[in-house]
């Protein structure tokens, strides 16, 4: 049996003409701190802090829409959504789960990304 700690990071990707487009995205519009990344790589690339974890921007062209996609707790649903749309982002309704409040939208890069807070039922 594997016994898993945490998440450790999390690899989204942007098309290669687009990757400092994605830098100033999860920066400014999210609000991400940009975070050392290794020179080991030789593909470009950023790493963020998100929390407790790492959120990876790699380079990859030709995206595929998938249900695959990141889920982020945040402490203010409420004001996440409020974040995104003051940026025009297109917020999309997720299916209700009891005990949590979420929603869904893609970054300009299309990685789907979900935000949700657990709330009392």
């Amino acid at each position: 049996m594997i016994e898993f700690t945490r998440i450790n990071h999390i690899h989204i990707c942007a098309p290669p003409e687009k990757l400092e487009e994605a830098r100033v995205f999860y920066t400014n519009v999210i609000g991400l701190k940009e975070i050392h990344r290794p020179e080991v790589f030789p593909a470009p690339g950023h790493w963020f802090a998100i929390g407790n974890i790492e959120l990876h921007i790699g380079v990859e062209a030709g995206q595929i829409k998938t249900i695959r996609h990141s889920a982020f707790e945040v402490a203010d649903i409420a004001a996440a959504r409020r974040q995104l749309q003051k940026h025009g982002i297109e917020i999309s309704e997720e299916p209700v789960i009891p005990g949590r409040e979420r929603f869904s939208f893609l970054d300009p890069f299309g990685n789907r990304m979900e935000l949700l807070q657990m709330i009392d039922i």
